[in-house]
């Protein structure tokens, strides 16, 4: 399958979006560029605002998917933000404007769903990277299965792991969920912090902790440590936090 790439100037454009809803995708808006994939199933690619109880499904869809289509391709292109706006506007417009009907409501919508900045507040970036990472690690298909509960049960911590590009990195992504599944940690990561001056009104015991490994790199490289080295620390982090939380 072909994928015509997208070029510079559709994103906050409002006759793009225009022409997006009428299905009138001009010449004048592609680069020249192809890229040839296999296959492109629909999967879901938002799972914010309105869609938070059927987030878990959405999200092992994607995961799914993506693993099982997408990565086959080179890591240049399913990490590639053009690829992915491109895919979406030309060649699954009738599908997301069915999914997500909201799109048809403004131009705001359209930028938040269909394309958002391809970073760790993306959706896609978000299951592009763990199932990259989870599949890169793990063989058996039940066990990748765990792990994407386990991201998605941990998602904000997840998400300030992913916020990080020192942390972008599977052998410390796997570590820290498997720390955070065999202590039975996910509640209270989760957790706010109260009654802490100097820290934000949803400030999290997790966000928290990955920040004090951001704060202790370079000294401490936490991203190569084993995971035995790795938990002792994530503990002591833990300690400056877990007891402004109230379970």
């Amino acid at each position: 399958m072909e994928i015509r790439l997208l070029k510079k100037g559709y994103k906050n454009n409002e006759q793009f979006y225009k022409d997006f809803l009428t299905g009138e995708i001009k010449d004048e808006y592609f680069s020249g560029e192809v890229v040839h994939i296999d296959a492109a199933p629909d999967f879901p690619i938002y799972m914010g605002v309105g869609y938070e109880k059927q987030r878990r499904e959405l999200f092992l869809q994607a995961f799914d998917i993506i693993s099982k289509y997408y990565l086959n391709t080179d890591r240049d292109i399913h990490f590639d933000e053009v690829f992915w706006h491109s895919l979406f506007c030309v060649y699954k417009r009738e599908y997301l404007l069915e999914t997500y009907p909201e799109i048809n409501n403004g131009i705001n919508n359209f930028n938040n769903i269909v394309v958002k900045k391809f970073d760790w507040e993306n959706y896609i970036y978000k299951c592009v990277l763990g199932a990259q990472y989870i599949n890169d690690n793990v063989i058996d298909d039940s066990e990748r299965k765990r792990y994407y509960d386990l991201i998605i049960d941990n998602l904000d911590l997840y998400n300030y792991i992913i916020k990080y590009e020192i942390f972008r990195n599977d052998k410390f992504l796997i570590n820290i969920l498997d720390i955070t599944d065999d202590l039975g940690l996910t509640k209270i990561l989760k957790s706010k912090i109260k009654s802490r001056d100097g820290l934000g009104k949803d400030e999290r015991v997790g966000r928290r902790v990955i920040f004090e490994f951001n704060k202790s790199y370079p000294i401490i490289m936490s991203p190569m440590l084993e995971k035995k080295e790795l938990q002792e620390i994530f503990l002591k982090y833990l300690s400056y936090y877990y007891d402004e939380v109230q379970l």
